[in-house]
C-alpha cells in the first residue's frame, strides 16, 4: 500500500510538473507575439526614414549636387545638366544606391513630360531608375539648377522640384 502512495505521489509531482512547464511556454509564446506585433510596422517606418535620408543624401551627393557651379556652394541642389549626363550611363549605377526608383519632377506644371536628350529643357519629369516600385518611397524638395541662354548669354535657371525615391 505505501509503495502505491509513493507512485501516486510521482505522478502528481510529474504532472504539476508539466503544467508548470507548459504554462511557463504559453507566457512565453504571449510575451513574445506582443513583442513582436509591432515589428512590421515598425520595419515598415525604419524603410520610410531610410528614404527620406538617402532623398536628402542623393541631392547632395557628387553625381546630382550643384556643387559651386552656380556661385556658391548650394545644399539640396541638383544640377540638371548632370543628371542629363548621368542618365545616359546608369548602367553603371542600377545597383550603387540601392533604390528601385529615382525621379526628379519640376514644379512648374501639373502636366508630366518625361525628359530625354531630345526635348532637353523643355520638360519637367527626370526619370533615372524606373523599376516597379518595391518598397516605401519618400521625396525631398530641392533646388533644381541648370545654365540657360538668353540673348546668347549664359545664365542659371534655378527652380523647385522634387527629388522622390523609391526605397526597397
Amino acid at each position: 500500500m505505501v509503495n502505491k502512495k509513493a507512485q501516486v505521489k510521482i505522478q502528481q509531482t510529474a504532472f504539476m510538473l508539466m503544467a508548470i512547464t507548459l504554462l511557463f511556454v504559453l507566457v512565453g509564446l504571449f510575451f513574445l507575439s506582443t513583442r513582436f506585433s509591432g515589428l512590421k510596422k515598425t520595419t515598415e517606418s525604419l524603410a520610410q526614414k531610410n528614404a527620406i535620408l538617402l532623398a536628402s543624401k542623393l541631392a547632395d551627393s557628387p553625381e546630382f549636387s550643384c556643387g559651386e557651379s552656380y556661385g556658391t556652394e548650394k545644399s539640396n541642389c541638383v544640377d540638371l545638366d548632370k543628371v542629363l549626363a548621368l542618365s545616359k550611363n546608369l548602367v553603371d549605377y542600377e545597383d550603387f544606391w540601392g533604390v528601385s526608383n529615382i525621379e526628379i519632377r519640376l514644379m512648374v506644371s501639373e502636366d508630366e513630360k518625361l525628359c530625354s536628350q531630345e526635348n532637353y529643357p523643355d520638360c519637367n519629369v527626370f526619370r533615372l531608375i524606373s523599376d516597379e516600385i518595391k518598397g516605401a518611397d519618400a521625396s525631398n524638395f530641392v533646388s533644381v539648377c541648370r545654365k540657360a541662354k538668353l540673348a546668347e548669354k549664359s545664365y542659371n535657371k534655378c527652380e523647385v522640384g522634387r527629388l522622390i525615391i523609391s526605397y526597397e
